[in-house]
């Protein structure tokens, strides 16, 4: 799937309202991810693992639990997205890394809150898109 339909889809299905390119942004990073491999077919799982090394443990888990989400920064992502994933994801959106590493601050917590409704991570994308669509 490319990112930009799932970045539609994840547009859809989020209601991302707080930016027209919040889901395909999403979308592309979700889809980057998913090219790398490793994740055992699930790119959320494997950004969150990402997330966590970095030093964003306590964020991704407030995500993912009951609660305020904990904000991160546009740097913060920067820093903790492989570079190659941050141009990818910034190319497929058409903006500046740094321009999509910020909305990716911005829409990660409530992205991942959404996607996660039990505090769990969906096994594969396709059970993370059919609980959405249920």
């Amino acid at each position: 799937m490319a990112g930009n339909d799932l970045g539609g889809l994840l547009g859809t299905l989020l209601g991302s309202g707080s930016s027209s390119n919040g889901g395909n942004i999403l979308g592309a990073l979700l889809s980057a991810l998913g090219k790398q491999g490793g994740n055992g077919g699930n790119p959320l799982g494997g950004l969150l693992d990402t997330l966590a090394r970095s030093g964003l443990a306590e964020q991704k888990d407030s995500w993912l639990g009951s609660g305020e989400n904990k904000s991160v920064t546009g740097p913060q992502i920067q820093q903790a997205l492989p570079g190659d994933t941050l141009q990818q994801v910034a190319k497929e959106a058409g903006v500046s890394p740094e321009r999509a590493a910020d909305a990716l601050a911005q829409e990660l917590p409530q992205a991942v809150d959404r996607l996660t409704p039990n505090g769990e991570v969906p096994a594969s994308l396709e059970e993370l898109i059919r609980q959405q669509t249920v």
